[in-house]
């Protein structure tokens, strides 16, 4: 049977990430009155940079969950801007090894600290039990269909 709890409106907005686009403009605006000239996209590749630096560009498509060109497109950008180089792996240089430059080390701090703001933002009035099972739906949705 099954589960007609939403309108139709209310789960295309839920497929959609009306929530999380709000988010993610909220924290590019931020970025832009900082000065921080890189897109959304650009700091989810870096984000995952800072935890893991020199992954591979299809560790980054794992990651971000983005197709190869997406992610050849975005490692581009962001040489272009002297945040990342590609260094081909030691092992098979078919494969390209994506690093942190210094300028993007620089920009961890800054904003992951607004990224922060912008979430803290976006729970207030929301309880550690709503995240929680917010967490735990969304977590059963994507298993339902990945």
């Amino acid at each position: 049977m099954p589960n007609n709890q939403f309108k139709h409106s209310e789960l295309y907005s839920f497929i959609t990430g009306k929530a999380s686009t709000a988010i993610a403009r909220r924290l590019q605006k931020k970025f832009k009155q900082q000065g921080i000239d890189i897109t959304m996209e650009q700091w989810s590749v870096l984000y995952h940079l800072w935890k893991n630096d020199g992954m591979s560009q299809q560790a980054l498509c794992d990651a971000t969950f983005r197709d190869k060109p997406s992610i050849t497109r975005l490692v581009d950008n962001l040489e272009k801007l002297k945040l990342v180089k590609r260094v081909a792996s030691k092992e098979d240089r078919r494969i390209n090894m994506i690093f942190l430059s210094m300028e993007a080390r620089n920009l961890q701090e800054q904003t992951m600290e607004l990224a922060n703001e912008t979430l803290n933002e976006a729970l207030k009035g929301v309880t550690h039990g709503q995240v929680e099972i917010a967490k735990e739906v969304l977590q059963m949705v994507y298993e339902n269909l990945k």
